[in-house]
C-alpha cells in the first residue's frame, strides 16, 4: 500500500506579488514584493549565506538597481562545514546591484568570525572593494574590553578593522605599551 503526502508549508513560503501599477513610471515601481522570504546563496556548489527578511522590493529599472528590504534583513555566513560564523542584522537594508553596494541602516549589528560584536547606525558595504566603513558612532564589543568611536574601515570580514575616532578609555597591556 502506498501513502502520498503533500505537506502544504504556506509560513513557509514567500509570496510574490505583481506590482505593475498603471499610472506608475517604470522607474519607481517595484518590480516584485516578496513577503516572509528566507533563502540560500551558494557560491561554486557551496552554501555561504542565509538571507531572511520579511519583505523584498526589487526595482530593477532605476538608475541604480536596488534591492530593498524596508522591514529589515538576517544575514548568516556559514563555513565550509556550514557552521554559521558571522552575522549581520539591520531593520533597513538597501543593496545597488549593479554596484554590489549595501547600505545597512537602523540599529545594525553583526558578529564576526571571533564573535566580536559590532554596533552602528549605518555601515556600508562595498563588496568589490572588500570594504566596510561608517562615519557614525560605532560600539565594538570584545571578549574582554568594549571599543567606541566616530567611523569605522574594515575589510568584508570584520577581521581586520580600525576606529577613526576612538572614544573612551582603552586599557592595553604593558607587553604592547613597550612595543
Amino acid at each position: 500500500m502506498q501513502a502520498i503526502v503533500i505537506l502544504v508549508l504556506h509560513s513557509c513560503s514567500p509570496s510574490v506579488e505583481n506590482t505593475a501599477t498603471l499610472g506608475m513610471e517604470r522607474d519607481s515601481a517595484a518590480v516584485m514584493k516578496t513577503y516572509n522570504v528566507t533563502t540560500l546563496v551558494s557560491d561554486s556548489g557551496i552554501t555561504r549565506f542565509r538571507v531572511a527578511t520579511q519583505e523584498w522590493l526589487v526595482f530593477d529599472k532605476k538608475a541604480k538597481p536596488t534591492w530593498e528590504f524596508p522591514q529589515g534583513l538576517h544575514l548568516e555566513q556559514f563555513d565550509e562545514n556550514l557552521e554559521i560564523h558571522s552575522e549581520v542584522d539591520a531593520k533597513k537594508a538597501i543593496y545597488y546591484t549593479e554596484l554590489e553596494q549595501w547600505i545597512l541602516s537602523d540599529s545594525v549589528y553583526a558578529v564576526n568570525v571571533e564573535g566580536e560584536k559590532f554596533e552602528s547606525e549605518v555601515l556600508y558595504v562595498h563588496q568589490k572593494e572588500d570594504r566596510i566603513f561608517t562615519d557614525k558612532f560605532v560600539k565594538i564589543t570584545q571578549e574582554d574590553k568594549i571599543i567606541t568611536g566616530i567611523g569605522m574601515e574594515s575589510n568584508q570580514r570584520l577581521t581586520k578593522y580600525r576606529v577613526l575616532k576612538p572614544q573612551g578609555i582603552i586599557p592595553l597591556d604593558e607587553d604592547e605599551e613597550t612595543e
